[in-house]
């Protein structure tokens, strides 16, 4: 029961702070504003609900190394974004007509930090990491990846190819920078990064949720399995490539520091629960 509270007190700032933002999303200056207070109160949230519901001390949130982890991120996800931009561009699929909006980016800011922080905590810090006691860190990692993609099917310009593409390359990604630092911050860093790349800094739509106004006026033209079409470059097969690939690497760093949990010792821990009672 104090596990059903903790998702459903974790849940309900998510949808406060989601209606807040898209209530303000055409104020920039709000828009930074609410997403600040949704980052504040969400981690407030997490850290109290969990920290009681468990009766432990909320180490995925620890402050220490919180900003090294968060700057880390940040540069990966902004990298990797990057690199898919600069592969559309290179086959002529990708045009900057100029610069686009400062105030734009800004607000955009303040909205992909809120998403970010909420979504990690919801489907890292919960949903990952509380089926993983019971099935393990890869079948974890599947079934979160599964639901974290399926959810963008609500989008506006959602499509089933978008969705799968966002659960392999963001899903899985960001679930195995969890198991390899088992810490929240290197992917909520990772989360913000990559989503302000591709919105705030190079003006493409986010998960087929329409136009932005970002940094650069641009646009993208061609096959749909190169830009992504409507829903955005996340449907790139460039995004779902380097996004495999990234999480194929933190695996390997997760299992070389021992953080995987095999399913045999949760499997273990139910059988010696049943003999205790």
């Amino acid at each position: 029961m104090r596990l059903v509270w903790q998702v459903l007190a974790v849940v309900a700032v998510v949808a406060a702070g989601g209606q807040c933002a898209v209530a303000v999303q055409d104020n920039p200056w709000l828009s930074l504003l609410v997403g600040g207070l949704t980052v504040a109160l969400s981690l407030y949230v997490y850290r109290w609900v969990v920290g009681r519901a468990e009766q432990r001390p909320v180490t995925e949130l620890a402050p220490e190394g919180a900003r090294g982890a968060l700057l880390r991120g940040l540069a990966v996800g902004v990298v990797m974004f990057g690199c898919v931009i600069a592969n559309i561009a290179f086959l002529g699929d990708y045009d900057v007509h100029g610069y686009g909006s400062l105030t734009g980016a800004i607000g955009l800011a303040g909205f992909m930090a809120g998403a970010a922080v909420t979504e990690e905590l919801m489907f890292r810090g919960l949903l990952f990491r509380l089926v993983e006691r019971g099935l393990g860190t890869y079948l974890s990692l599947v079934l979160s990846a599964v639901v974290f993609g399926a959810m963008h099917l609500f989008n506006k310009d959602a499509t089933v190819v978008g969705a799968l593409a966002i659960a392999i390359e963001a899903g899985g990604m960001l679930a195995a920078a969890y198991a390899a630092t088992r810490s929240l911050w290197l992917p909520i860093g990772l989360h913000f990064g990559w989503n302000f790349a591709e919105s705030g800094i190079f003006g493409t739509a986010v998960s087929g949720n329409g136009d932005t106004h970002g940094l650069l006026d641009a646009s993208t033209s061609g096959a749909a399995w190169v830009t992504g079409g409507e829903f955005g470059p996340e449907a790139s097969v460039y995004a779902v490539v380097f996004g495999a690939l990234m999480t194929v690497a933190f695996l390997w760093l997760a299992h070389r520091r021992g953080h995987i949990v095999p399913r045999r010792r949760a499997e273990r821990a139910d059988a010696l629960a049943t003999l205790a009672r």
